[in-house]
């Protein structure tokens, strides 16, 4: 069990979570079961189905990660450990889908089935779109789902379009980020990445630009200067990175961990402030 929960990769729930969460930050019914069925689906089951299926095809990669074997970036399996989590994560799915059909019908069967198959488009062994740039980074918007499983389980507003732009962008950073973190491994082993195809130089320039853009989103288009001004600052950060810190080296386990640690304070904080700040980012 400690090695399923480790596959899970709990130091990326917070993105999922935050997903969520979002269409809840204008009024939620917290007594709501359904509520706490998406809630507790967008931690260990849903992530386990990501990263665990993820590990299962990536399995001589990770033996040359760095950042692998760790709480916040996942665990190192054996080939037996990840063919017998398979079967648990396709088990994990099964209550959750059917609380979801029992509660939304076909609308939500849809999108659990849609989760599914972004996952299984991204995984294949031939022709998987995680070696298949640009769709490595475009895939990923399927994370989207769980805005609007969210939406249509505690039947919450649809959030405006401004919002789905915002989302985009911050899911596609995110996994160019991750890319950028595997470049080494993955040029080792002769998979084809956005940023291995790209290189190092430029795949944070293209995450320095997108983050802009969110920054710049939140400051004009929903008049939140306080997300947009960290979003900024993180630009920065950013920009510093790529033209003074690191540049295009490797980065350390240390500094593997300490963007880890940060990635989770950032997303949590951003999550109390939407909270305490209702209605911001959905125009509310």
């Amino acid at each position: 069990m400690r090695f399923w929960l480790k596959a899970s990769r709990p130091g990326l729930w917070f993105q999922t979570l935050w997903l969520y969460l979002l269409p809840l930050i204008t009024g939620a019914d917290w007594r709501s079961p359904a509520l706490w069925l998406g809630l507790v689906y967008v931690t260990w089951p849903l992530n386990v189905l990501v990263y665990g299926w993820n590990d299962r095809v990536d399995i001589d990669i990770d033996k040359l990660n760095p950042r692998k074997d760790s709480w916040l970036f996942g665990a190192r399996g054996s080939r037996a450990q990840l063919e017998a989590l398979m079967p648990v994560i396709a088990i994990a799915q099964v209550p959750f889908l059917i609380g979801f059909v029992w509660l939304g019908g076909p609308t939500l069967a849809l999108i659990f089935a849609g989760i599914v198959a972004v996952n299984a488009t991204y995984n294949a062994t031939i022709g998987g779109l995680r070696g298949r740039p640009p769709f490595d980074l475009l895939n990923p918007l399927g994370y989207l789902l769980l805005v609007q499983l969210s939406v249509e389980l505690n039947d919450r507003p649809a959030i405006p379009a401004l919002a789905w732009l915002y989302l985009g962008l911050f899911v596609m950073h995110a996994q160019l980020i991750g890319e950028i973190m595997d470049v080494v491994p993955d040029r080792a082993t002769g998979r084809v990445t956005t940023a291995t195809l790209i290189g190092i130089r430029r795949a944070k320039l293209v995450v320095v630009a997108m983050v802009l853009v969110e920054g710049l989103l939140c400051g004009v288009a929903f008049s939140d200067w306080i997300l947009g001004g960290f979003l900024l600052a993180g630009a920065g950060w950013l920009l510093f990175d790529v033209l003074i810190y690191a540049r295009t080296r490797s980065y350390s386990p240390r500094e593997f961990m300490l963007a880890g640690v940060g990635m989770n304070v950032g997303g949590f904080l951003s999550m109390a402030w939407l909270f305490f700040s209702p209605g911001i980012l959905l125009g509310g």
